[in-house]
């Protein structure tokens, strides 16, 4: 089974499963960290304390729920619909972002998260969701 982290925003949580890759294994060393939302369009992104180079495969174009790296900004970035480089209805980042994971669940509650938020990033307990 994958492992898990959980992003816990003011008013809901949501899960990720990452991903095999090394930048997904330096996001989990650095956990848990806590930062501030940004918004572009329909993809929250933040920074992190995590800093990795593009990895093979990295890309621009991703599916809606993806969880990605920008390496230019050290920020980790959740994707839920278009953004303003989007061409139609696609997913589309500033740049080639790292895909770490996936977003486990339900996407709808991201659009009501608003910039400027505290975001905590940790570890989710094998427990599971609580």
């Amino acid at each position: 089974m994958a492992e898990r982290i959980r992003i816990e925003f003011e008013e809901f949580s949501v899960f990720v499963e990452l991903a095999e890759c090394p930048t997904a294994r330096a996001i989990r060393a650095k956990l848990p960290f806590s930062s501030s939302v940004n918004r572009w369009g329909e993809e929250i992104y933040f920074a992190t304390p995590v800093s990795v180079p593009l990895e093979p495969g990295a890309r621009e174009v991703v599916e809606k729920g993806d969880v990605g790296y920008w390496p230019p900004g050290r920020a980790l970035a959740i994707f839920f619909g278009p953004t303003p480089a989007s061409e139609g209805a696609e997913c589309r980042a500033a740049g080639p972002v790292n895909v770490v994971g996936r977003v486990a669940g339900d996407l709808s509650r991201l659009s009501t998260v608003p910039a400027g938020s505290v975001v905590y990033v940790k570890l989710e307990s094998a427990a599971g969701a609580h």
